[in-house]
């Protein structure tokens, strides 16, 4: 058992053997803990189940956790590189109990592990206790540890605490002797800070709760949390002293010497050291979801990329190096932890891009430096004015700098830098304040400026815990909001995605540890980094500086993202089946249906939607992976992805691919929004309206999944009741239909000829017949008039110039009642337009049937109205006028 994956399995089988459920590492960001920027030790994910807040199926556990410490209260990066044991990134062996088992059991448990199945000499251990754990200190020497080697400790270091108030315990510690050649003495005596006896594993007995400062009383279910660190353990377990000499550091090291083409244990050992740690924290993090960026974690994450990249600079490295290790790290740690070979290209490609951006900004840097230092001695300091000015104009880091002047003595004045930075960001304010921004506005920039962005966690997870920085209602911040309270609320992290690039705002729910609810109705985004909750107190009282759960609507935002990763793949299919004019012009994704704007100049075909259509589903059916890469802008665009209308885009975006075609992406965008993890996740796409919404501009809607499901449903169940309605089967409908349209224009024809005869009737025998005299003379003009109700008006110009060419020379007058309407039309025969106008005799009858207008030419017209009692007194009036 030399390996360390070796000695991390041998961990979790024996406890498994022992009853405990295996449980995988976390992410490297915590869920559960909104004060904690990464996971920092094996307990941080089992937090919830020790306060009683949260219930597992199991109530005991064991888990390698991975840990970074390297940000906020628990920072080792500046140490790293230059001793034995610090690191940001490392592996955390626990075992957990939640109520079950105690001291009893859990001291066997240590002690048996390490003895037997480690095999490490027993003389060689010596253990902790806090001062009056008189318990603790009596099963170690039931199981056979000697009293001279069992140390009680006075001090907090024995004794653990969650917070000011909670879970809390003595601690019992393990320490390995390496031996005399190792200055240090044991535990508790002056010597104890050498490095000769090294502490392992930490066991906590967590059996009180901190109920105020004065008060602490007794758990009802006492607990255990341990933590032993996996390179610690090794490094014994391989009979080495310093923990970068473990098998898996030093494959890294090693990897780092080749590419670099230097001593692994050269002058350059302590870079090698250095890269090879943050190699592993920078690619663990890029794994667990966080990218590089100049707020909160994405920025811890740049200053450990960048203090690696920085060492390789040191070694004389001309072209990147950290991408190129990713594969020995793969090779020694993906087993273990699959998200590293699932994550490999994203990990390779994002340090590649971000060493090559800094090395342009770390050469200008350190020219920079060196002129402005050029007069400085070991023990003179930088002007804090001149590290502000590095940083704010060159992009220069100030632990860059700090570390640059590290090796010639040379410190910064710290007070400068901050004083610097106050006055730059008390300009920024002036600046934005008369820029013209409404009034209202104003309480987004002051929640920034005093809490920092919000970090988006919902690439990721749709539920996190986050504490509440600002409450605001109706524009102004406040301390608490009341049941029915219109509010918007902002938390230093949140999983609800808010409204941009077309994609709608997450809908959800907050709950405070206080117990109050807020049904969130929206999430807008605030000066491009505040994500703002929009929502109602539903129950309790919101508090600011509350801890709460944060629950993204999940149905929700599972319909929000297919319908995006389905605009992806409905615009790489448009430019493919109609051409490469196409382009988005403006978007919509809601969880309903989606809206997508394109430049086309005409109408999609049948045959177009359809293959666009069938286009769309193939690659949904390939149910292949979408993957995230992080670029330039420029690179994005140079590699063939496409850029979405009205999206900013910053230094660094994300880039979407999916689909496949041969060897290829099929569709590669630039896109900040959330999406499917395989286009299989979309289910079904379907296009229900395509139209113009502007010259040259077609939108075109369409569903996904259980939307587009139901649309189907839909269309059947039509097709079915219009089946049963014809009495056919649903194959037989297009036929019936056929049929059913072709005796409709017959009997319309039959009908039409019909109602000529009718109004023909009786005409060239000047009377007679039910509907009385047809042809009568007036001022010496044939005149024929008839109301003919029911007949449509579009078939009255028909009978008109039938019945004039059945007079010969005359004018004829028609009025018709039907559906509600009633019309007027005016024939006159040619040869008598000079003396009467049809459009005149029409204007006057008009009025009489309850219209207004009407006109056309001076041999035909016709008006329209809604008052059927006037068509006798529209025809007489007509007659009128032309006797007169």
């Amino acid at each position: 058992m030399s390996s360390a994956s070796d000695i991390r399995q041998a961990f979790l089988d024996y406890f498994a053997k022992a009853g405990h459920q295996v449980v995988d590492s976390s992410p490297l960001v915590p869920r559960n803990d909104p004060t904690l920027m990464f996971t920092n030790a094996g307990m941080v994910q089992f937090k919830n189940v020790f306060t009683g807040q949260e219930k597992r199926p199991y109530t005991r556990a064991a888990t390698s956790q991975k840990c970074v410490r390297a940000g906020g209260k628990h920072n080792d990066l500046d140490n790293v590189g230059y001793t034995a044991r610090h690191h940001t990134f490392f592996e955390m062996l626990g075992n957990f109990s939640f109520g079950d088992y105690f001291k009893d059991e859990a001291i066997p448990f240590a002690w048996n592990l390490i003895t037997r199945e480690y095999g490490l000499p027993k003389d060689k251990l010596w253990v902790t206790v806090y001062h009056d754990d008189d318990q603790a200190f009596d099963i170690w020497k039931k199981i056979g540890v000697a009293e001279d080697r069992i140390v009680r400790i006075a001090t907090s270091d024995n004794f653990w605490a969650m917070g000011d108030t909670g879970p809390c315990g003595p601690c019992s510690e393990i320490f390995y002797d390496h031996g005399d050649k190792v200055w240090g003495g044991p535990p508790g005596s002056p010597d104890a800070d050498g490095d000769r006896y090294i502490e392992i594993w930490n066991l906590v007995f967590m059996q009180f709760e901190q109920v105020s400062k004065e008060q602490r009383i007794a758990l009802p279910k006492p607990s255990i949390d341990t933590g032993m660190g996996l390179e610690r353990i090794t490094a014994v377990m391989q009979g080495k002293h310093d923990n970068y000499d473990i098998d898996i550091m030093r494959t890294l090291i090693e990897a780092s010497a080749d590419f670099s083409a230097t001593d692994a244990d050269g002058e350059h050992k302590m870079s090698h050291r250095v890269i090879a740690d943050h190699l592993r924290s920078s690619c663990f993090l890029i794994a667990d979801g966080v990218l590089p960026s100049n707020e909160g974690r994405g920025y811890v994450l740049r200053r450990i990329m960048r203090r690696a990249m920085r060492h390789a600079q040191l070694m004389g490295c001309k072209e990147p190096l950290m991408h190129r290790l990713v594969p020995s790290l793969v090779s020694v740690m993906g087993r273990a932890f699959p998200e590293l070979g699932r994550g490999e290209s994203l990990i390779a490609e994002t340090l590649k891009l971000e060493e090559t951006r800094f090395k342009q900004t770390l050469d200008r840097g350190l020219k920079l430096l060196d002129e402005a230092t050029g007069n400085l001695s070991k023990g003179d300091m930088l002007p804090g004015e001149t590290a502000f000015k590095l940083y704010d104009t060159f992009g220069f880091p100030l632990d860059l700098t700090q570390d640059a002047l590290r090796a010639r003595g040379i410190g910064v004045n710290l007070d400068g830098f901050q004083s610097a930075m106050a006055a730059q960001r008390a300009e920024a304010r002036k600046a934005w304040a008369g820029s013209g921004d409404a009034a209202t506005e104003k309480v987004w920039f002051d929640v920034r400026e005093e809490h920092g962005a919000s970090e988006f966690l919902g690439y990721d997870t749709e539920a996190a815990e986050g504490r509440i920085d600002a409450v605001v209602v109706g524009g102004q911040p406040v301390t608490e909001a009341k049941v029915g309270t219109e509010v918007a609320v902002v938390l230093n992290q949140t999983p609800f995605y808010a409204e941009s690039g077309g994609q709608v705002g997450d809908t959800g729910l907050i709950v405070t540890a206080g117990g109050a609810k807020v049904a969130v109705s929206d999430t807008q985004k605030k000066l491009g980094l505040l994500h703002v909750h929009v929502g109602k107190v539903t129950e309790g009282v919101l508090k600011a500086g509350d801890m709460a759960t944060l629950t993204v609507d999940h149905k929700r935002r599972s319909a929000i993202r297919a319908n995006h990763s389905a605009t992806h793949l409905l615009h790489a299919a448009l430019r493919r089946k109609l051409g490469e004019h196409v382009s988005q012009k403006g978007s919509l994704v809601s969880p309903d249906r989606f809206r997508f704007d394109i430049s086309h100049p005409k109408p999609l075909s049948a045959e177009e939607a359809s293959a666009v259509e069938a286009e769309v589903n193939e690659m949904v059916c390939q149910n292949t992976d979408v993957t995230t890469r992080l670029m330039t802008p420029d690179e994005a665009v140079a590699a063939g992805a496409m850029a979405l209308f009205g999206e900013k885009y910053g230094d660094e975006v994300r880039v979407l691919a999916m689909g496949k075609l041969g060897d290829r992406d099929y569709s590669v965008e630039l896109c900040g929004g959330t999406h499917v993890r395989r286009t299989g996740d979309i289910g079904l796409f379907k296009i229900v309206n395509e139209g113009a919404v502007a010259a040259g501009v077609r939108r075109i809607e369409a569903l996904t999944g259980e939307a587009a499901r139901n649309y189907f449903a839909e269309q059947e169940e039509i097709l079915r009741s219009a089946a049963d309605a014809l009495k056919a089967q649903p194959r037989e409908v297009p036929q019936r239909l056929a049929a059913l349209l072709d005796d409709k224009r017959r009997l319309e024809r039959e009908l039409s000829d019909l109602r000529k005869q009718l109004a023909l009737g009786g005409v060239s025998g000047g009377g007679g017949g039910a509907a009385g005299p047809q042809v009568r003379d007036v001022n010496g003009i044939k005149y024929a008039a008839r109301r003919l109700d029911g007949v449509p008006a579009k078939d009255l110009r028909g009978m008109v110039d039938a019945m004039k060419k059945e007079i010969g020379s005359g004018v004829v007058a028609l009025t018709s009642v039907a559906d509600g309407k009633v019309a007027v039309v005016v024939g006159v025969s040619t040869d008598l337009t000079d003396r009467v106008n049809a459009a005149s005799l029409v204007k006057l009858a008009t009025p009489l049937i309850g219209g207004q207008g009407g006109g056309g030419r001076p041999d035909f017209a016709q008006g329209g109205g809604a008052d059927p009692a006037g068509a006798e007194k529209a025809l007489d009036a007509i007659a009128t006028a032309l006797a007169s």
